[in-house]
């Protein structure tokens, strides 16, 4: 009776001592000035491991869905990146959106330097949508770029952002 009263406090304690240790889930913090459509669990989707590779000479990005010139030249400057975009049915005009997260630091960030959300054009380079854009990444490190249109998810490119070209 005695072990089992002594054994009962040391899992009462264990049990008090693991629960007090644990971390807190970190809670993804979106700016204030973020689109509204742009939801958390936007963010749970990202596959790290499904890194954007290369399309053509010029191009990285995910086959038959999007890709960039000019992110083959990751560097903390501004950037001129052309976005280009498949599976899209009269895309001149609708609402393109690009929301950078930093996976190191779970921080979300504005990366195109006009605002959250440019215009589409039309056909180039073989895909069905693209837009030119000035970028500007705040750190170096491993990033999703989630791309919407019209307010509905598209795709995500992630990339890893060198410090200097």
């Amino acid at each position: 009776m005695h072990l089992t009263y002594k054994l009962l406090i040391f899992l009462t304690l264990l049990l008090l001592v693991s629960g007090c240790s644990q971390k807190e889930e970190s809670i993804l913090k979106l700016p204030e000035d973020i689109p509204d459509f742009v939801k958390e669990t936007d963010f749970d989707s990202i596959d790290w491991d499904h890194k954007a590779v290369r399309l053509s000479d010029q191009m990285i990005g995910n086959e038959n869905k999007s890709g960039v010139i000019g992110i083959d030249m990751p560097s903390l400057q501004t950037q001129k990146w052309m976005w280009h975009l498949w599976g899209l049915e009269n895309p001149v005009n609708k609402k393109f959106t690009v929301i950078g997260y930093h996976r190191e630091t779970g921080t979300v960030h504005q990366v195109l330097t006009s605002g959250w959300t440019i215009g589409l054009s039309g056909e180039n380079n073989g895909a069905d949508a693209h837009t030119p854009s000035n970028v500007q990444i705040p750190e170096a490190g491993e990033w999703a770029f989630l791309q919407y249109i019209e307010g509905e998810l598209f795709d995500t490119l992630v990339y890893k952002i060198a410090e200097y070209l």
